[in-house]
């Protein structure tokens, strides 16, 4: 008999294990239809316009008669005009018993604290990327003691946007954010001289000024590139020895800022993988640590999980502001959030931005929310955390990078090959067939939950490998030189 799970006694489908064929019985229900693993199978016939619900949640609305037995997909199920619940009901959450944890990590004079000692070459224009990768590159292939790396962090704008907005907002704050980044021991800030985002206005975001551990300069002051990549790579070599002496301390786990994020996704995602997760972030919030929850599109339609949590009206709100953006600015562009999800996603068995989000918040666990933010603006709060960004990994990463998220952890379900620098990530698989066939780039398998293991203990075994990563273990996109090329400020407002 194929095995299958219904994941609430009020769901109107079963989730297949195993691929069916017509006149299988599941779980009580013979299939009319041939079905892949891992998608859906309604348990009862449902009526057109009838809405359908796993997890206990609404995923859609029927857009034709689907029979029992009958595949549930994209071919009949739609988002349709369904009621989405935005009440704010303020739940306090779980109570979370505080076990005291630390990590090796590296303690930074203004209070914050490293997972890893890189030193990071900034662009503040396109027109600067060849120059701060010569610079990098010249670094690579020679271990230095004491160092992670020498890394660009160079991009396509900076140039040829307005002086105003939310567009050089959003491009200074994130490079603001990278400057004062806490896995970044050393900064250079790398300018042509001309452009729009000057290096000045970038550094007066946190009123900072030029010192041993940050250098600035531009291409046209150094006389042209060949003198601009020499006056660098002295710069860089002035800073390594500033920062070569940092060592790793014991420091609470109540330092650790983890960024929350999944990509090719699928079914298991929200069944395994995610929820693990949340256990570990919530792990995280109990030791007085941050979680940050982001991709704004991807919440959409499972606000409400979050609205829910929010520790007042006025946090509530701002999540409501950022869903309301949202709206206009995809409407602006000829688009709808519900074009979400990918061709990856419905062949893992995922069919609406419902589904999808509602498998996505729960990597968020089950804590209060505390804030919400815009894309790389400084996280400041402890707890649960929204940070704005759009659903493209490697952009909202950036954002959470440049917020101060000093880990990553990234779930996957058709598989990821992700990686950041400055700060490291680790992924976990939520099905056994992508953990056995990614396995170089996987660091945990949450496929045995499907198999009877504890989502819990599955979510303790990832809090301590985030522990061991903070610490100076390595994870596989690490091992593997991911990061140089994931850096990917969001762009927006208007080109000219």
């Amino acid at each position: 008999m194929p095995r299958a799970l219904k994941l609430n006694p009020s769901d109107d489908v079963a989730i297949l294990l195993d691929p069916v064929r017509p006149g299988d019985d599941v779980l009580g229900t013979i299939a009319v239809d041939r079905i892949p693993s891992g998608h859906k199978l309604a348990t009862h016939a449902i009526e057109p316009g009838e809405a359908v619900h796993k997890y206990g949640q609404v995923i859609g609305i029927a857009s034709t008669g689907i029979p029992r037995g009958g595949h549930v997909h994209d071919h009949n199920l739609t988002v349709g005009e369904a009621e989405r619940e935005v009440a704010i009901t303020r739940t306090s959450g779980p109570a979370l018993v505080n076990q005291p944890r630390t990590f090796e990590g590296y303690a930074r004079e203004n209070g914050r604290v490293g997972t890893r000692n890189y030193i990071g070459i900034i662009t503040s224009v396109n027109c600067s990327a060849t120059v701060a990768r010569r610079i990098a590159d010249s670094f690579s292939g020679q271990p230095i003691p004491g160092i992670h790396g020498v890394s660009a962090f160079a991009h396509s704008s900076g140039c040829g946007m307005s002086k105003s907005g939310e567009g050089i907002d959003t491009l200074e704050r994130t490079l603001a954010g990278y400057v004062v980044q806490p896995n970044l021991a050393g900064v250079l800030v790398i300018g042509l001289g001309c452009e729009v985002a000057q290096i000045g206005d970038l550094l007066d975001h946190f009123g900072l000024k030029a010192g041993p551990r940050l250098r600035t300069m531009t291409i046209q002051e150094a006389g042209g590139t060949l003198k601009a990549i020499e006056r660098g790579q002295q710069l860089v070599r002035e800073l390594i020895e500033e920062v070569q002496a940092d060592r790793r301390t014991t420091v609470s786990a109540s330092n650790l800022m983890l960024g929350l994020q999944c990509g090719g996704s699928d079914t298991w995602s929200g069944v395994t993988a995610n929820p693990a997760l949340g256990i570990a972030a919530d792990l995280v919030v109990a030791n007085g640590g941050t979680v940050i929850l982001s991709e704004t599109p991807e919440i959409s339609g499972a606000e409400h999980l979050l609205l829910r949590r929010a520790v007042s009206r006025e946090v509530a709100d701002k999540l409501l502001e950022r869903l309301a953006w949202w709206d206009q600015y995809a409407a602006k562009h000829g688009a709808e959030l519900n074009n979400n999800p990918s061709p990856g996603n419905k062949a893992g068995g995922l069919t609406t931005i419902f589904e999808k989000s509602l498998g996505a918040v729960a990597k968020a666990g089950s804590t209060p929310l505390v804030d919400v933010v815009h894309y790389a603006e400084q996280i400041r709060s402890k707890g649960l955390v929204f940070m704005d960004s759009p659903g493209f990994d490697p952009c909202s990463a950036t954002g959470q990078i440049a917020s101060g998220a000093n880990l990553l952890a990234f779930t996957t379900g058709r598989g990821s090959v992700f990686g950041a620098k400055p700060t490291p990530c680790i992924k976990l698989a939520s099905n056994a067939a992508l953990a056995t066939s990614m396995d170089d780039d996987i660091d945990v398998d949450c496929s045995p939950i499907l198999e009877g293991a504890s989502i819990e203990e599955t979510g303790k075994a990832i809090y301590e490998k985030l522990l061991a990563t903070a610490s100076g273990e390595p994870s596989k996109s690490e091992l593997l030189g991911f990061g140089d090329n994931e850096f990917v400020p969001w762009n927006l407002g208007a080109w000219m």
